[in-house]
């Protein structure tokens, strides 16, 4: 089944049309910039335009940046906080006149890579984290999906969340190097492994195009490894979900 996937970021909304049986992209990815603020409106507009873009017409899915509870908006870490309360499918869906599917945006990414990346075939507890803005977080416990971790609100020393600290977001701010940086994710890797013990963990996200360069610094109990897809997991992510949905 074909079908547009829309990622929704803190910096970008990239969206494609996906081959769901296989995960393959059919159309160049479309990115264009998270409106300042994530208003709901300036948002929703962007989508409506995505949609557009590509003369969709069908079903969608979207990987959106909170905690996701039958399409309702439960969290607001990267978001504007109007956003909490709001139904998704019916906010969207009104406005671009097709059925829209939505999940939590990580969930979406480790959707991908559970089926189609290098998180397939892995039984016991994989961990998918997306480096970004912030970070997002997805747990698979053999091949089955714990929904809306918000592993990057975690608290480390001095009261400093994880994604406060160790973000893509955060290197950029504070100028660090790939190895500074790297230094700085492995701390926040390991307060994890301190309480969830993953048999495997994926990273996400842009940064995950750099793997190999920051590897080196990173020393983790469980086997680590970059998301095959890299930054399009959320967009096949979310097209599969939509798939099943609504199959």
């Amino acid at each position: 089944m074909n079908i547009l996937g829309i990622d929704i970021g803190g910096s970008g909304i990239k969206a494609a049309i996906v081959d769901t049986t296989n995960g393959t992209l059919l159309t160049e990815r479309h990115r264009i910039e998270t409106p300042e603020g994530a208003k709901k409106e300036d948002v929703r507009k962007a989508i409506v335009d995505v949609v557009a873009f590509f003369k969709w017409e069908g079903a969608v899915g979207c990987g959106f940046p909170a905690a996701i509870n039958n399409g309702t908006v439960l969290t607001a870490s990267n978001i504007d906080t109007e956003w909490i309360g709001t139904n998704i499918p019916e906010y969207f869906g009104d406005a671009i006149k097709n059925p829209i599917f939505v999940l939590n945006d990580a969930d979406a990414a480790a959707m991908a890579e559970m089926n189609f990346g290098n998180g397939k075939d892995k039984k016991g507890v994989v961990l998918l984290l997306t480096v970004g803005t912030g970070i997002g977080s997805a747990i698979f416990h053999n091949n089955m999906l714990i929904p809306n971790l918000e592993l990057g609100q975690i608290y480390m020393k001095k009261g400093t969340i994880g994604e406060k600290y160790a973000s893509a977001h955060v290197r950029e701010v504070k100028n660090l190097s790939l190895k500074g940086w790297a230094i700085r994710f492995n701390k926040y890797l390991l307060l994890l492994e301190s309480y969830i013990y993953p048999d495997l963990i994926i990273v996400g996200g842009g940064i995950s195009r750099k793997f190999a360069k920051f590897a080196p610094h990173l020393i983790t109990k469980a086997q680590i490894v970059p998301a095959l897809l890299e930054n399009n997991a959320g967009i096949i992510g979310a097209a599969c979900y939509a798939s099943l949905k609504s199959s």
